[in-house]
């Protein structure tokens, strides 16, 4: 299953630092909250992404095409750069396949979606932002979707303030409210699970919001269930949204980094020790 990874939006209430980096390129103990985001889908076996780019989008290019001469030795014959040599690392290697798609540096989401549509293949992909770590279980959310059999599911989390309300029956959700000036129950968390069929309700108008129209038209038409995600959900906003992010993980405490946990579970496994299954963790 593919990821669509939305990357494109200039992050103006973290100006502090997105006026030199794109929001997805933000680090978080040294790495951008993008690659959180994605060691967290490959934990759950999600290794290949459509990255839908705009803002400044050749610094997240650039990340990535440098990636092995960060993270890796590698020896170089001055003059023959044909000869570079890139050696073996000890720990494990991020193993993805990774699209950039520039979707316009002022598009709105729902046309960044739409331009991406010729990179993804048919059946279902999971669609999420380049600025919040989660521990949703993205394995069971597939499983979640594909039981209901509808176009869309959102994943539901509970967090107070300034995001889109779903107003929900059992698991459909009936009306989607962007923003709301009071905020009950449960709030869009941004992981979504989606059909294909639903590019075909969206075009590439620039100005198109995913989290307005298309999603409230699929509220009104039955087609939009719910995931309810009780576990760790933090999005990077503001300054100090970033500040927490990075005491979390700066103490060890960063609930989002499900793979360190199955990493020392495989450990645990190889001296024969039980572990607990990543999809039963908390």
């Amino acid at each position: 299953m593919q990821v669509v990874i939305l990357c494109g939006g200039q992050g103006t209430r973290l100006r502090e630092t997105s006026e030199r980096l794109p929001k997805p390129m933000v680090p978080i103990g040294g790495k951008p909250i993008l690659w959180h985001i994605m060691k967290h889908c490959a934990a759950h076996g999600l290794r290949e992404f459509v990255l839908c780019l705009g803002y400044k989008s050749f610094e997240i290019k650039r990340w990535f095409l440098e990636y092995h001469l960060r993270e890796r030795d590698f020896t170089f014959r001055l003059g023959r750069p044909d000869q570079m040599e890139i050696h073996q690392a000890d720990r494990d290697e991020e193993d993805w396949l990774v699209t950039f798609a520039e979707t316009g540096e002022h598009t709105m989401t729902g046309g960044r979606i739409r331009r991406a549509a010729p990179h993804l293949r048919g059946g279902n992909f999971l669609l999420t932002y380049g600025d919040g770590v989660s521990d949703v279980d993205l394995t069971e959310l597939a499983r979640f979707h594909k039981r209901h059999g509808k176009l869309a599911t959102v994943t539901a989390v509970r967090t107070p303030g300034r995001f889109g309300e779903l107003r929900m029956e059992g698991d459909t959700v009936r009306a989607f409210e962007e923003k709301p000036e009071v905020t009950q129950g449960r709030i869009n968390g941004g992981f979504f699970m989606l059909k294909t069929e639903v590019l075909d309700r969206l075009d590439s108008d620039p100005h198109l919001v995913w989290e307005r129209q298309p999603l409230e038209d699929l509220a009104a038409d039955g087609e939009l269930t719910a995931y309810r995600h009780d576990g760790f959900w933090h999005a990077m906003d503001t300054p100090r949204d970033h500040v927490e992010l990075e005491r979390l993980w700066a103490t060890g405490q960063a609930p989002w980094a499900i793979w360190k946990h199955q990493s020392a579970g495989s450990k645990q496994a190889h001296r024969g020790h039980y572990h607990t299954p990543l999809r039963e963790r908390a």
